[in-house]
């Protein structure tokens, strides 16, 4: 997928101008940067949520703009910052969701349909949640049921906006750990996160953004420095490697790193 001079705006106000963004095939790219930056806009861009003002985007050298919806969403599937329900669905039925594109109008769910759905569930630790509406569920239960709507289409590129919020720091890390064995069997996402921190452990590939536009972009290890942290957050910071991963590591400055 590639961003080519992609200009995206809303109500006739530019967000981001003339991006060029590839997206390597296989990785788990994660786009960063302060708040209204274009992170999320650029993945609405991405998904076909959003037409572009100039320019477009290219799914396997293809203008997505010409592809039908159906055939978008059997090779795109997305997980949007916010997601309402259908009152009184429950977490099963909205998890089969995910199978439509698969789906011809009358077709009844099939076995694979069926499956699929059981595996996403699983994945996502929901299978007991399958008969609560979702309307009863915890913040944290309610975005794990969407994760698993998403991974019930079996898309080979998934686009994650913000997926952990919510949760708490455990359930964060069990499904960016869920997001990494996906990219290990060849999923390609693209997620925006918040924590430098997440990025850095777990993206094969970072873009940075400030103010619509990309200031930097490549591997954690190569670009994630201080120098950067600083130019697109406005943050002073010491950037040390991770001792669990080696990775980079940011550890802000901050009135409680002061020593005196």
């Amino acid at each position: 997928m590639r961003a080519a001079a992609l200009t995206l705006a809303y109500d006739g106000r530019t967000v981001a101008t003339d991006l060029d963004v590839a997206i390597p095939d296989g990785s788990f790219t994660v786009i960063v940067g302060p708040n209204a930056c274009g992170k999320s806009t650029l993945l609405r861009g991405f998904a076909r949520l959003l037409r572009p003002a100039a320019g477009g985007v290219l799914l396997d050298g293809t203008d997505i703009a010409r592809l039908r919806t159906k055939e978008v969403a059997r090779r795109i599937g997305l997980l949007p910052q916010t997601a309402v329900a259908p009152e009184g669905i429950t977490v099963g039925d909205l998890v089969a969701r995910g199978r439509y594109p698969h789906q011809s109008l009358f077709q009844q769910r099939t076995p694979k349909d069926r499956a699929a759905v059981a595996a996403a569930m699983a994945a996502t630790d929901v299978t007991g949640l399958a008969d609560r509406t979702v309307d009863e569920l915890s913040g944290g239960q309610r975005q794990r049921a969407w994760v698993a709507m998403a991974l019930a289409q079996e898309t080979p590129l998934l686009l994650l906006d913000e997926p952990t919020t919510y949760l708490d720091i455990a359930h964060q890390i069990e499904l960016l750990d869920l997001f990494a064995r996906l990219n290990r069997d060849g999923t390609t996402l693209v997620a925006v996160l918040h924590d430098l921190n997440h990025a850095a452990r777990y993206a094969s590939h970072l873009v940075a953004m400030r103010d619509g536009a990309v200031v930097a972009e490549g591997p954690p290890a190569e670009i994630l420095t201080a120098e950067l942290v600083d130019r697109v957050f406005g943050l002073p910071c010491v950037v040390i490697d991770d001792p669990l991963t080696g990775r980079p590591l940011v550890i802000p400055h901050s009135e409680a790193t002061r020593k005196g």
